[in-house]
């Protein structure tokens, strides 16, 4: 599918509240202005994937309007063992995010403290402390999904960042020396429900966000390729195949310009049922292989990469 691609700032909504057709299209950096209004069916969210060679973690900061759903979670990937705290504020109260990518966002609920910003992730929860330096990438792909004028979707993946720090579980301080985040920056105006696909991988070299469900039939897509520091963007949708009985078993994800393979080694389960907020997400961390193009037709291995692919369905 022919994507436009964006080199000026843009405002993302009009200013009766719809979405601008001029905002339709994809960037390189992040050059929208998330200028939402109205209530009830917006929603902002800012997630970073974290995997290190000894860690695995996820922090979520989330205002769905009606509500917040904050969250930290980390794997021990030698033991296995898992830790999480969530915060479900009413009405998103004490969460605060930015406007654009790379602001300050803060999250202070119950016993849950979230701080990012373009260069850090920093968490305190119980019996969680999280204190990583977030270090510059190179290209992200920012992508308008249009499923209408009145719901639409701004996202910003931004892959392959390299962190260093802390993480103390417990008492027990693991130094990170080693390893990759991943943004996900998110602002729309969704349906009421809703299934997606994302996977995302990193290396030194090389990172993938390859996405699906969510967007087909809009003439986007969040598919792309990054070869040191370079965007190389996927337009066309992609085949899914992964197992439902067994999630721990290989997804492969597939078009004409990839051919990509997760091993899962980590099962992560989120269910969440508020009665009107409720989810489930089964995001399962493992090992890349196979291939992705770049603009000039070069096959890229994919071996080596670490990441995630991962279903959600969502009711909010």
């Amino acid at each position: 599918m022919p994507e436009r691609e964006i080199t000026e700032p843009v405002d993302l909504c009009l200013p009766n509240g719809r979405l601008n057709p001029g905002a339709v299209g994809w960037s390189r950096t992040p050059l929208h202005r998330a200028n939402l209004r109205g209530w009830g069916r917006a929603k902002r969210w800012e997630y970073w994937g974290v995997v290190t060679p000894r860690l695995c973690v996820g922090v979520v900061a989330s205002s769905l309007d009606y509500a917040g759903v904050c969250s930290v979670w980390v794997l021990d990937r030698e033991t296995g063992r898992t830790w999480s705290h969530e915060e479900v504020p009413p009405l998103a109260r004490g969460v605060s995010l930015p406007p654009a990518v790379g602001g300050r966002a803060l999250v202070e609920a119950g016993r849950l403290r979230i701080e990012l910003d373009a260069g850090a992730v920093r968490v305190r929860a119980p019996g969680i402390e999280v204190d990583l330096a977030v270090g510059p990438g190179g290209e992200c792909v920012g992508v308008v999904v249009p499923w209408s004028s009145r719901r639409f979707q701004y996202t910003v993946k931004d892959v392959a960042r390299p962190v260093s720090g802390r993480v103390t579980l417990d008492g027990t301080a693991y130094a990170v020396t080693e390893g990759w985040a991943v943004l996900d920056h998110g602002r729309g105006k969704w349906p009421y429900a809703i299934t997606w696909n994302w996977a995302a991988g990193s290396s030194e070299r090389v990172g993938i966000t390859l996405g699906g469900t969510w967007t087909a039939g809009t003439g986007s897509t969040e598919n792309a390729l990054f070869v040191d520091g370079r965007a190389h963007k996927i337009g066309e949708e992609l085949v899914w195949e992964y197992d439902r009985t067994d999630w721990r078993r290989p997804w492969r994800i597939h078009g004409p310009r990839v051919d990509a393979r997760i091993e899962p080694f980590h099962e992560r389960v989120d269910k969440t049922n508020l009665g009107v907020v409720a989810n489930e997400t089964h995001q399962c961390f493992g090992q890349w292989s196979g291939w992705a193009a770049t603009d000039d037709g070069e096959r890229v291995p994919l071996d080596g990469l670490v990441g995630w692919a991962e279903e959600a369905r969502n009711r909010w």
